[in-house]
């Protein structure tokens, strides 16, 4: 327990900014980094959240918007500028790649970086958000065959502890852990997948979704 007047330990894994991936879109990542941001803004501390990336924006009085993104800042103890929380913010909603070249842009990992860094200057812990999968891509190949640049290199540029799975652990990155989400309600065997995720991930499991419950919980 903290002394009075101090602030409550963080857990090794959340004393750095976190990268909440996750396959596809629509899976969770928004519902997830929010709900953690909410929670360390409770307890105290400096957080923010942000979506280096988002791709499917409307046009307001003050510009582009995402609606993941105002989430993550609205979640955040701290008011920062919507160009820090969501550096990129693309139009159509698609993969990241199509929607920067449909408005004739290239997504820039060194600004995203900048934008990063300026938050980190202010908060405690920075909650980011990728677009689409882990994989994802954010700009054409480089020559032929090549995957080109996706949502890994944003993660590897800011962060050091990150979240999903075997391909994160192949990046080099730390695995901090994983959420049992899964999209498809009415599939019969998911109890039985997600006990399998269990028994085949090193990383602890940190939250199981109320409609998936898992055998002995």
């Amino acid at each position: 327990m903290s002394a009075p007047g101090t602030l409550p330990e963080l857990h090794p894994a959340l004393r750095q900014s976190l990268f909440i991936a996750g396959t596809d879109t629509g899976v969770g990542k928004t519902f997830v980094a929010t709900r953690l941001i909410t929670a360390l803004a409770a307890a105290g501390h400096r957080v923010a959240g942000m979506k280096p990336v988002a791709a499917g924006a409307e046009w307001t009085s003050h510009g582009l918007r995402n609606d993941d993104a105002l989430d993550l800042a609205a979640a955040g103890s701290l008011r920062l500028p919507y160009e820090l929380v969501n550096p990129v913010c693309l139009p159509e909603a698609t993969s990241p790649h199509l929607a920067a070249e449909r408005v004739g842009k290239s997504i820039d990992v060194t600004s995203i970086v900048q934008a990063f860094d300026a938050i980190r200057e202010r908060a405690d812990v920075i909650i980011v958000e990728g677009a689409g999968g882990w994989l994802a891509p954010i700009g054409p190949p480089t020559q032929p065959g090549s995957t080109g640049p996706t949502m890994q290199e944003v993660a590897l540029a800011l962060c050091h502890a990150l979240l999903t799975a075997a391909a994160i652990e192949r990046s080099g990155l730390p695995l901090a852990g994983w959420i049992a989400n899964p999209v498809d309600r009415d599939f019969r065997d998911g109890p039985a997948c997600m006990q399998s995720l269990q028994a085949r991930l090193f990383a602890p499991l940190l939250w199981t979704a109320p409609q998936v419950i898992l055998p002995g919980q």
